[in-house]
């Protein structure tokens, strides 16, 4: 039985581990350039969900902030909607 209770649940836990990895790297781990244009990249994406998928991967992130033990890990949640794009000022 999976862990995850769905596949989009799944999938928004994947992205996280990435950009938080992207996001925490040193310059000797990853190009600063390159870490930059896939962070800009996904932030890019996030800005092309409709208001209604926004409003409900913003609802997962607080759940996942929410179950997440890491402090750092957990405030890198909570910043998650403003950092990518997902919050505007109309929400």
């Amino acid at each position: 039985m999976s862990v995850y209770s769905s596949l989009t649940r799944a999938l928004a836990q994947a992205l996280v581990d990435v950009l938080w990895f992207v996001d925490g790297c040193e310059d000797e781990q990853m190009d600063p350039d390159d870490a930059v244009k896939v962070l800009e990249g996904v932030a890019h994406l996030m800005t092309q969900l409709s208001h209604d998928q926004r409003i409900e991967f913003i609802d997962l992130l607080g759940s996942m902030a929410a179950e997440e033990a890491d402090p750092s890990r957990r405030a890198f949640l909570e910043r998650f909607p403003e950092g990518f794009g997902l919050v505007e000022e109309d929400f």
